[in-house]
């Protein structure tokens, strides 16, 4: 590839460090408030050790195939981009330290503190001694290895409390896993909100538990194993199904290689090569850290809290309006057969979407339901829904993807109690991965036939539509219903090459034709125009094609959460691309694709990043918004987010960010589409349809 191709890319991998950095950075943002920027730490701390679990591990797979291909954006190999990473984490670890220190700091103003068990005052240690005594010393399984003792597996994630013991001239290794039936953090007693950490207690009392040993060195550990499991790598019965295969592929995650040690404290230069020959890493993978290596604890601390410090350590509560598009109290799936509706999450509640299929579940006019799932809540209203339409004689399809990573047996779950009730359930491709958001819904009206369909740009999970963006496009558009009812038939038969009319669909058809809407713009030069939102951009062809249209004067602006790996404003490259990325209370998860201007603009929602997954490995859907009021509403939100100057930062040419500071007033775009979605939404009204009654009338039958 040439050398003028990297002038303007970058790597994918630090390139979400750099992403991940910008979450962390708002633990330091002093406008939010504290415990919510402890929770920025927990966040920071979670993503990271999902990337060492996916992208490292695939990328340390990588290395060791000889020949391996190198990265198309930088020329990196596997092995020089796992360098890179290793060492652009290191920094990263000790900015989460200082940040952490820096907030239990000033949480311990509020009388909300972190302690170690060796601070505490006499009565407080003997009542952590009962604690350990009678709730944790019955359920440890330390365990030495020696000559006779082989070192253990241990298990992915798992906080360990390792120590060299000594006894009659003899140095072993010594291990102790937390049960995973043991709690983060215990509370101590008191009116103050004061806690330990459950495995500094077992580090504590490591002398008593390897007695009659010596403890020399002791310290908490943890490692990080490569978790990027992939069913086509595997062998299996013919005559299993998928549903058991991918049961088989979880209980492996647990056992790939380790990719990182964390250690809770410095240890001797032997402990550590003991470390490093046991689980063959190399120093570079090991990462001395004063942080919890675990933090979900850091979500329920407000529970502890009276409620006047809760509103002043946490944000705002919100809840999710009313849409400002439907009439309360009447039927949905009546208001949508006659005007196109747009939900905004989590501004605007999901609750319509889901009270439309519940009427779908029960109204004799409708013959059939189809649906992708890729992401379900562990309670779903959803599932609840399809299953009461199965059984009510609808013929319900649901095309569920078993490998959405970590959500594997959650779906797995759902997709037997959706067959138990009658849905037909369909699994996906080999190789491909079925990530859309699409609904169809079909009636039988005296005219003929006629659809509902609803494509959406985030998951059907109740619970994140309280916390991402997304857009859920509802409408009884004909042509729109048609595709997505010949979208449904190819994924019944493998068909992964149609093509629609309005729709955009991968792997087949998508990118071709957002590469013809952006040639439409590099056809009018100077006065073409390009928006884009995104969550990531790293597929090559995509980057080109944005160059090219740059090159050609087109104005190109990109709102991109994370990864980005075109470099904007880069001379002669890229200099009418501008790049901004916004990190605050809610996960900016919503895709919008514009083109043009005015009343020439062709505008999408859809489910695909512009990643080469999304594009040529995944089975995604583009919908066209043609309906007035549903663009209104999108370019709001463009607008509200281009003048976001709080929690936006813009990206430079060599691919950092610096913090957007035009405008005299702040502006925070959350802030403001949350106080929009409160001003539009109507009142509520008294139930008119008498579909709540009927529905908990056939829920006690």
């Amino acid at each position: 590839m040439p050398e003028k191709t990297f002038a303007y890319t970058q790597n994918r991998e630090l390139s979400w460090l750099r992403f991940n950095e910008r979450v962390l950075l708002e633990a330091l943002d002093e406008q939010v408030p504290l415990l919510e920027r402890l929770k920025f730490v927990s966040i920071f701390t979670s993503n990271l050790d999902e990337f060492f679990m996916i992208r490292v591990g695939s990328l340390w797979d990588l290395s060791l195939v000889k020949g391996g291909t190198v990265d198309n954006k930088t020329g990196l190999s596997a092995k020089e981009q796992l360098d890179q990473i290793f060492e652009a984490v290191r920094p990263l670890i000790q900015e989460r330290d200082d940040i952490c220190r820096q907030l239990h700091q000033l949480l311990a103003g509020y009388g909300i503190s972190c302690l170690n068990p060796e601070e505490l005052d006499k009565a407080d240690q003997k009542y952590l001694r009962q604690y350990f005594t009678n709730e944790i010393e019955p359920i440890l399984s330390p365990q030495i290895i020696d000559s006779h003792h082989p070192f253990p597996h241990l298990q992915n994630k798992v906080l360990h409390v390792g120590a060299l013991l000594q006894d009659k001239g003899k140095t072993v290794f010594g291990v102790i896993p937390m049960p995973a039936s043991l709690p983060e953090v215990l509370f101590l007693p008191g009116s103050e909100v004061r806690y330990v950490h459950t495995w500094d207690v077992i580090l504590s009392q490591a002398d008593r538990v390897f007695k009659p040993y010596t403890v020399a060195e002791k310290t908490v550990f943890c490692v990080t194993r490569n978790a990027d499991i992939a069913h086509s790598d595997e062998t299996y019965e013919l005559d299993e199904d998928f549903r058991t295969q991918m049961k088989k592929l979880l209980r492996q995650r647990t056992k790939l290689a380790p990719v990182r040690l964390e250690l809770g404290s410095s240890v001797s230069g032997r402990f550590t090569q003991y470390f490093c020959d046991k689980l063959q890493l190399s120093k570079k993978q090991l990462y001395v850290t004063s942080s919890p290596m675990q933090m979900k604890y850091a979500f329920s601390l407000a529970e502890k809290l009276p409620q006047a410090l809760q509103q002043e350590l946490t944000y705002p509560p919100f809840t999710p309006q009313a849409a400002s598009d439907l009439v309360p109290g009447e039927s949905v799936l009546k208001q949508v057969m006659k005007r196109d509706v747009l939900l905004s999450y989590p501004y605007e509640s999901m609750e319509p979407f889901l009270q439309m299929l519940r009427e779908a579940a029960m109204d004799p006019a409708v013959l059939s339901i189809k649906i992708t799932i890729y992401r379900l809540a562990r309670k779903a209203k959803l599932v609840e829904y399809l299953c009461a339409a199965a059984e009510n004689g609808k013929d319900v399809t649901v095309m569920i993807e078993l490998r959405a990573r970590f959500d594997e047996q959650n779906n797995i779950d759902w997709s037997q109690r959706l067959e138990e009730a009658g849905c037909r359930i369909l699994y996906g491709f080999d190789g491909y991965k079925v990530h859309s958001k699409i609904c169809l819904i079909t009636r039988r009206e005296r005219g003929g036939i006629m659809y509902i369909t609803q494509v959406g740009t985030g998951n059907y999970n109740e619970n994140t539509a309280k916390q991402y963006t997304d857009l859920s496009y509802i409408t009884a558009n004909q042509e729109i219903g048609a595709d997505a009812n010949a979208f449904f038939k190819d994924l019944a038969l493998g068909n992964l090459e149609g093509s629609y009319n309005r729709l955009l669909a991968s792997p087949h058809t998508m990118k071709l034709r957002l590469s013809a809407l952006i040639d439409r713009e590099i056809a009018k030069g100077t006065g073409g125009r390009i928006f884009l939102k995104l969550n990531s951009v790293t597929d090559l062809e995509m980057i080109q094609k944005l160059r090219e249209a740059s090159l050609a004067g087109v104005q190109i602006e990109m709102i991109v959460r994370g990864i980005c790996c075109i470099l904007p404003q880069v001379e002669g490259e890229t200099e009418n691309i501008r790049v901004t990325s916004i990190v605050g209370r809610y996960l900016e998860h919503a895709r919008i694709y514009c083109f043009g201007q005015g009343s020439e603009e062709i505008m999408y929602i859809s489910s695909a990043d512009f990643m080469t997954r999304n594009m040529d490995r995944r089975v995604e859907v583009a919908c066209p918004i043609n309906s007035a009021g549903a663009r209104k509403k999108i370019h709001r939100l463009m607008e509200v987010e281009r003048m976001d100057n709080t929690k936006a930062r813009v990206m430079r040419s060599d691919g950092t960010y610096r913090r957007v500071t035009t405008g005299k007033v702040p502006v925070n775009s959350h802030d403001v589409l949350m106080n929009d979605a409160m001003e539009a939404a109507p009142k509520a009204a008294p139930e008119k349809t008498g579909l709540a009654k009927l529905w908990k009338k056939l829920q006690k039958k």
